[in-house]
């Protein structure tokens, strides 16, 4: 399959054209409207510091259930003492660098979270679509995550983590949460052992494809999660 030339039109060509990489297509922006559109395609940008802006639909396409979540027994303790404490959406921006300054082995170049990216998705926070998870210990943000809620799909983007199990911690925390608002599905883009043993697998695109074509109908719970969650 070639890959697509974006123009200034916000616009996608359909996701099962993507390349057998999961390239879909090259340039575009990161505008709020572009990137909503790409998301409720299933599509994700992801690209080098400086180069064109890629758009991606893998296949297959990692994902995690809610009731599929695996909560392994050296994390119990950590629910059952409560070592961390869990907020939604009280700094959005601070989780994003956060994550964009977290080293990951075999990173090369630089994170690829841009600034514009931060930017965006900021904004993209302001209007009720992108969410944060932050994990405090003793009033110091030690791990979280972000991503954008479409419909009954959460679309996880990256996480940190400065202790050991803090993003676990808070990842286990916001699937809890979103299992019981019967959210279908967190979208993890790509395979890491970290989302595998939390019970993430593998689905074709056309499976992913088919839920995100049935998730257009479904209502987007729009606002800043900061209230909306009970929090011990």
């Amino acid at each position: 399959m070639p890959v697509f030339w974006l123009t200034d039109e916000i616009s996608f060509p359909p996701p099962e054209l993507a390349n057998e990489d999961g390239i879909l297509a090259v340039g575009g922006d990161l505008s709020t409207d572009r990137l909503l559109l790409a998301y409720s395609m299933g599509l994700f940008p992801w690209f080098n510091p400086d180069d064109p802006i890629l758009w991606w639909s893998p296949d297959p396409r990692f994902v995690l259930y809610p009731d599929n979540l695996k909560v392994s027994k050296s994390m119990r303790p950590y629910f059952n003492q409560n070592k961390f404490k869990v907020t939604f959406d009280t700094c959005f921006k601070e989780v994003m660098l956060a994550c964009q300054q977290q080293y990951r082995k075999g990173q090369v170049g630089g994170t690829w979270i841009t600034d514009e990216m931060v930017d965006s998705y900021t904004k993209l926070n302001e209007m009720g679509f992108a969410h944060s998870v932050e994990v405090w210990k003793d009033d110091e943000l030690v791990g979280g995550l972000y991503g954008i809620s479409l419909g009954k799909i959460f679309f996880g983007e990256s996480m940190f983590a400065k202790v050991s199990n803090a993003s676990k911690f808070g990842f286990i925390t916001l699937v809890r949460e979103l299992q019981k608002l019967d959210f279908w599905m967190i979208d993890c883009q790509q395979r890491t052992q970290h989302l595998e043993s939390l019970g993430g697998e593998f689905i074709d695109r056309f499976e992913f494809l088919d839920l995100m074509k049935k998730n257009k109908k479904e209502k987007t719970l729009q606002e800043n999660w900061s209230g909306l969650f009970i929090f011990h």
